[in-house]
């Protein structure tokens, strides 16, 4: 088991940024695949992107794809959420996820799939 603190949540107009950060303590191996969901009030919780640890790669939801970018700083155990662009339909709860999982394959984007989660960060983008 890991566990997982978010960071860097806020408000924004729409067109800015903001960075999110996910601090995981445990081990490493814990946190071999990492994920980022989100959740708007009344509405599912939602896969935005994941990254692998040994692999490197990185995945992502198709709408935010080329605004956002997932980075992992493995001294820190930490990966992070860049998001540039942001617009009113962004607004959610952000939440990271981990598993020690090397590869999910179709579940990727499966919240199930998922062992430990983070307690959220609320992101508002206003108009």
């Amino acid at each position: 088991q890991v566990q997982l603190v978010e960071s860097g949540g806020g408000s924004v107009q729409a067109g800015g940024s903001l960075r999110l950060s996910c601090a995981a303590s445990g081990r490493t191996s814990s946190t071999n695949t990492m994920g980022w969901f989100r959740q708007a009030p009344g509405q599912e919780r939602e896969f935005v992107g994941a990254s692998g640890r040994r692999s490197g790669n990185t995945y992502y939801a198709a709408a935010v794809k080329g605004r956002f970018t997932i980075s992992r700083d493995s001294a820190k155990n930490t990966v992070y959420l860049q998001m540039n662009g942001l617009k009113p339909e962004d607004t959610a709860v952000y939440y990271c996820a981990a598993t020690s999982r090397l590869s999910l394959g179709k579940y990727l984007d499966t919240k199930n799939a998922y062992d430990d989660w983070g307690q959220g960060t609320q992101v508002t983008v206003s108009s």
